[in-house]
């Protein structure tokens, strides 16, 4: 069993889950039960599924929920997107969510990979 706190990945999912809380004050009002809800649930899902796995023994199991991680990624990284094309945030925020999700991901899938194990 892992503690989760430790890990960079999870520490920079939860960052951006924090960011996209603030971020998502700004939206629209009758957004509150559907894009800003979605979007705060799928990035809380990324460090959440994290921490999860690492309560696991077994890195099957581990390995399984960063994959969900990882999903979870991708649909805040659309979540994002659309959220800017309705212009509820700025382009500059924008941007720094999908570089920080971009690295998110690229350490999960170093993480899985480093995780499962070898073939000798």
């Amino acid at each position: 069993m892992k503690d989760y706190r430790n890990l960079i990945v999870w520490q920079k999912a939860h960052q951006l889950t924090l960011s996209i809380y603030e971020m998502s004050k700004q939206f629209p009002a009758e957004e509150k039960y559907g894009l800003v809800s979605q979007i705060r649930r799928a990035s809380s899902s990324i460090p959440t599924n994290i921490a999860e796995g690492c309560g696991h023994e077994s890195k099957g199991q581990f390995i399984r929920y960063l994959q969900i991680a990882s999903g979870s990624a991708n649909e805040t990284e659309y979540l994002l997107l659309l959220s800017k094309d309705l212009n509820f945030i700025l382009q500059q925020d924008y941007e720094t969510a999908l570089q920080l999700i971009t690295e998110i991901k690229k350490m999960m899938r170093s993480l899985i990979a480093k995780s499962k194990p070898s073939d000798n």
